[in-house]
This record gives structure tokens, C-alpha cells and sequence, in this order.
């Protein structure tokens, strides 16, 4: 987990921000990002877990499927808008779609783990991947502007809570 945590950090500070900062500037980019961060903040200090190395249950759980679930509508959204591309299209539509086993398989182990059984696991695994379809019919009626850079500034800040919140562990880790 911790060094996912640097990775997604990394991801970021070295690509999402700095890209989204040359797009739409570097004052609404910094701004979104501190909003994104700051927002896990308050979660996160108001009881609402949203870092899988901190806490698992009821809370953690509910967390977990929202932010998985919109983060499937972009996923499906991406696949169907950029598959109209051509060969690169479809090959960032085809990676995008591989990227969902591996996610699947680790959203379903924590869910698992957090739920009272592999039925309910299974049943929130599947609310929080639909909405995967929704993104495709919504990129395929619509291509998205430059204002969905201003939400991708937003999680860019998460990424980054997320990031050094996990990577946190490895300091905690080297303390013991």
C-alpha cells in the first residue's frame, strides 16, 4: 500500500497537475486540487474513512463504492469517447478496459473484507462498476470539453491525499 501511495502521489504532482495547470491554468488547478484535498480532509477527520490503509467497515465501505462508482462513469465515458479515435483510440479505450480487472478483483478483496458476507461483497462490487455504463452512453452522446478539466483538478487533489495518506504508512511502518 505504501508504495501505491507514492506512485498515486507522484501521478499527481508530476502529471495531472501539471498538465491541467498549463490547460486551465495554474490558479484554478491549484485551487480544485486544495478543494479535492481538502475535502478528504474533512472527510476523513469527520469519521468518514476514505483511505483504505486507515479503516475498514461501514463507513469505509460506503466511501469506497461512491468514489468507485463515479470514478467508473469517467472510465466508461473515457472508453467510449476516445474508441471514436482511431487505432489509438481504441487502444487507450482497450487499456481502460483491462484496467477494470485488476480494479475489480482488488474493490471485491476489500469489500469482502469490510461487508458481512461475499454476497453483499458482490452486490456492492456490481452498484459500484454500473455506472461504467452510464459513462459509455454518456461518451458516446458527447464528447467532453475543456471543463472536464476542472473536475480532473479536483481529483487530482485526492489522488494526492490518497497518496500521502497511504505512503504514511510506510513512515508508521519504519517506526516500529
Amino acid at each position: 500500500m505504501p508504495v501505491s501511495g507514492v506512485l498515486l502521489a507522484g501521478v499527481a504532482l508530476f502529471g495531472l497537475i501539471p498538465e491541467l495547470g498549463e490547460a486551465v491554468g495554474w490558479l484554478p488547478t491549484l485551487g480544485l486540487a486544495a478543494a479535492g484535498y481538502g475535502f478528504l480532509t474533512f472527510l476523513d477527520h469527520r469519521g468518514y474513512p476514505v483511505c483504505p490503509s486507515c479503516s475498514h467497515g461501514e463507513k469505509f465501505t460506503a466511501s469506497l463504492v461512491t468514489a468507485t462508482a463515479f470514478h467508473a462513469f469517467v472510465d466508461g465515458w473515457g472508453m467510449a469517447a476516445t474508441a471514436r479515435d482511431g487505432r489509438v483510440g481504441v487502444a487507450i479505450a482497450t487499456a481502460i478496459l483491462i484496467h477494470k480487472i485488476p480494479e475489480g478483483l482488488a474493490l471485491g478483496t476489500m469489500l469482502r473484507v469490510s461487508t458481512s458476507g461475499a454476497g453483499m461483497a458482490l452486490l456492492l462490487l456490481i452498484v459500484a462498476e454500473v455506472p461504467t455504463i452510464a459513462g459509455g452512453i454518456t461518451g458516446l452522446n458527447g464528447t467532453p470539453g475543456l471543463w472536464v478539466n476542472y473536475p480532473l483538478a479536483v481529483a487530482s487533489g485526492t489522488f494526492l491525499f490518497l497518496g500521502i495518506h497511504a505512503a504514511s504508512g510506510m513512515r508508521d511502518a519504519a517506526r516500529k
